[in-house]
């Protein structure tokens, strides 16, 4: 059997670290996600996916990274249920945080261009953007072979 889950997305809200009685930490939080795969003439939509990390995993997540930045999660699924004070049966999916990773994304001095803030209380569509994109105007050069170096053959190889 398998269970992993990669997401990479912006986390959705302020983080708050706490702790459990025992004295671990635990840190919960949402990443929102697009999905890549709309139909045409659809708008893109958004998840907010709930992870949970705990002990040195939450303590690194909660110094590192902040509401907006974006992240990549790996870890697990885990389904829990309780009941509220009426009564009534409430069933959660979360991701339980194996590791964490930097997503190459620059920090911005100012803050982040976007936030789902508004978009997590709402459940509205978040806005798409990409940093990274290159205009189709731009001038990109590859280079040409003189810029790199001849590699040995086998034959040549001394081992």
């Amino acid at each position: 059997m398998l269970n992993r889950v990669i997401l990479m997305g912006r986390i959705a809200q302020d983080l708050v670290i706490k702790q459990t009685a025992n004295g671990n930490s635990v840190l919960t939080f949402n990443v929102a996600v697009d999905r890549q795969f709309v139909r045409q003439g659809e708008e893109r939509q958004t998840d907010f996916i709930t992870c949970v990390a705990w002990r040195q995993q939450a303590e690194f997540i909660n110094r590192y990274f902040s509401k907006g930045r974006m992240i990549a999660v790996e870890g697990n699924l885990r389904t829990r249920t309780y009941d509220d004070k009426n009564g009534t049966k409430h069933y959660v999916t979360e991701v339980y945080v194996d590791s964490v990773s930097f997503t190459g994304e620059p920090k911005k001095e100012g803050g982040y261009e976007r936030s789902y803030a508004d978009n997590y209380t709402a459940q509205q569509q978040a806005p798409s953007y990409n940093n990274n994109a290159v205009s189709a105007n731009a001038d990109v050069s590859i280079g040409s072979l003189s810029d790199f170096e001849g590699v040995i053959g086998d034959d040549d190889a001394p081992f």
